[in-house]
């Protein structure tokens, strides 16, 4: 199993200069702010999946509905491996195809920015020891021509960065996704009809929908009460991946 946890760049740019491994404890040099010659230039033109994790946060941080959110800022495609509804963020239509929520002065959402944006330039790659059935993981340190936060002489640890980016809730939420994905691949599931697509779709990303369908045995009571929050939110995503495993792949 493969997780990288980077933010994709420009479509017209995706040659790595350097891929290093890393563990925890490894430094590298990085920093990005508004005195970098690049500010705001990696935030067009990208390719980025959003997880369940990341709309819960997003959605909330904006204030409006998970059904809102998705169709105002987001379209899905169907992972050509995973055979699963896949969310990316919708760039704006302007020249540089700019993410939706960046100005000339920093993302406008930067407190509840997507993980791919919020852990740049570190990715997580974890994979299971097919001997001790446990999950392994190490980093990569992405280098990319475009970016001169290269050139900033801040070092950090990846421990720390990952730290100081809050990193970790959401490496433990996008876990839980992958577990789903894991148990369809266990079940020989290649892919999903137009019902399942739907149920899939509903219970990972439309969470203020899912949690209006009263006939949904053992929902949290607690749940089924607006507004949402981030915490509400969270318990309710975890309940529907659960969900997910039994109903579509009979975990």
């Amino acid at each position: 199993m493969f997780r990288f946890a980077g933010k994709v760049a420009g479509k017209d740019d995706l040659m790595m200069e350097e891929m290093q491994r890393l563990t925890y404890e490894d430094t590298f040099c990085f920093l990005c702010h508004k005195g970098v010659r690049c500010f705001t230039e990696c935030c067009r033109d990208l390719d980025v999946v959003l997880t369940p994790y990341d709309i819960i946060r997003l959605k909330n941080g904006l204030g409006i509905g998970s059904g809102e959110f998705l169709a105002k800022y987001t379209g899905t495609h169907t992972g050509p491996n995973s055979g699963l509804p896949v969310v990316n963020l919708r760039m704006s239509k302007n020249a540089k195809q700019t993410c939706p929520f960046v100005t000339e002065h920093g993302c406008t959402v930067y407190n509840d920015r997507p993980g791919a944006c919020r852990s740049y330039p570190i990715g997580r790659v974890a994979v299971k020891n097919e001997e001790t059935q446990k999950d392994e993981e190490f980093f990569l340190l992405v280098r990319e021509s475009h970016c001169f936060g290269f050139e900033e002489q801040k070092e950090w640890k990846v421990k720390d960065w990952l730290k100081d980016q809050e990193i970790g809730t959401y490496n433990r939420m996008n876990d839980l996704l992958m577990e789903v994905i894991s148990q369809k691949n266990r079940a020989g599931k290649a892919s999903l009809n137009e019902q399942e697509q739907e149920i899939f779709y509903t219970a990972c990303y439309d969470l203020d929908r899912f949690s209006t369908l009263t006939h949904i045995k053992d929902l949290p009571e607690n749940c089924r009460i607006e507004p949402h929050t981030v915490e509400k939110d969270t318990e309710l995503m975890q309940f529907a991946l659960k969900w997910i495993s039994a109903t579509l792949f009979g975990d």
